[in-house]
């Protein structure tokens, strides 16, 4: 097991954006969150990665628990994500972005960098190389001295998932890698998230579209009101009349 989520509660005042929620993940699979807007999805994943402290509950990474760990810390321990809202640094070039990621796992630090000592340059040298690797996987190598605000939509999304995998994680968090995608977009981004866990990562989604969410998942997790209301693979997921009524409205079909 590579994650588990234990009795997890995040309170704002007296409105909790997830309760009591728990699951487990296994190495090697693609988990899908779902749920309606104001599910707690993106509140849940702000808590595995150290951007809120969680009220109550536990959260074990590789046995190890991380709950209320710093953003860093999660980072260095082999947790790594996107945001909903795509966060590039714009006037920066695609490489650049991705070697930022790469700084992560910097062995030089600080001095080495204001002193450019040999073994400083020769670091930079190979985090460039990793960094070129990072943007041939998600196809986007020929974009690589483009300004990074200059990118198409689709490839601002690749450019992301770029990063965040130069944090060389273990697990990556996908916050609705495919919103705003048109459905060639969500075809390509499908491939990537399947090549990822080839590639042996475990990936977590949060994703609206459900072309996406049942081309992809090993297992789905379902979210309402803050509250688990279902987990399960797919096919169960897909006949599960709770989800049905709860989010997906009666005579939806998929």
């Amino acid at each position: 097991m590579i994650l588990e989520i234990r009795e997890l509660t995040k309170s704002f005042g007296g409105l909790k954006a997830v309760e009591e929620v728990s699951f487990k993940v296994m190495p090697g699979i693609i988990l899908s969150v779902i749920g309606p807007n104001g599910a707690g999805k993106t509140t849940l994943f702000n808590c595995l990665t150290g951007a809120l402290l969680p009220t109550k509950g536990k959260i074990f990474f590789e046995d190890k628990d991380i709950t209320g760990k710093r953003p860093y810390e999660i980072t260095e321990a082999g947790i790594a994500r996107t945001f909903q809202n795509i966060r590039i640094f714009g006037k920066m070039s695609v490489l650049e972005n991705v070697m930022i990621g790469q700084h992560s796992r910097s062995r030089e630090g600080f001095v080495g960098a204001v002193l450019r000592t040999n073994g400083f340059k020769k670091e930079e040298s190979e985090i460039k190389a990793k960094a070129y690797e990072f943007l041939e996987f998600t196809g986007i190598e020929e974009y690589a001295e483009t300004r990074a605000e200059n990118l198409p939509y689709g490839y601002q999304r690749r450019l992301e998932i770029a990063r965040a995998l130069a944090t060389e994680p273990k697990l990556i968090l996908l916050d609705e890698p495919a919103a705003g995608m048109n459905p060639q977009e969500s075809i390509e981004l499908m491939t990537l998230i399947n090549k990822i866990r080839e590639w042996g990562k475990t990936v977590i989604v949060i994703e609206h579209d459900m072309k996406v969410v049942m081309g992809i998942s090993d297992k789905i997790v379902v979210l309402d009101h803050g509250v688990k209301i279902a987990e399960g693979t797919p096919k169960e997921i897909q006949s599960n009349t709770d989800v049905i009524e709860a989010y997906l409205g009666k005579g939806f079909e998929f």
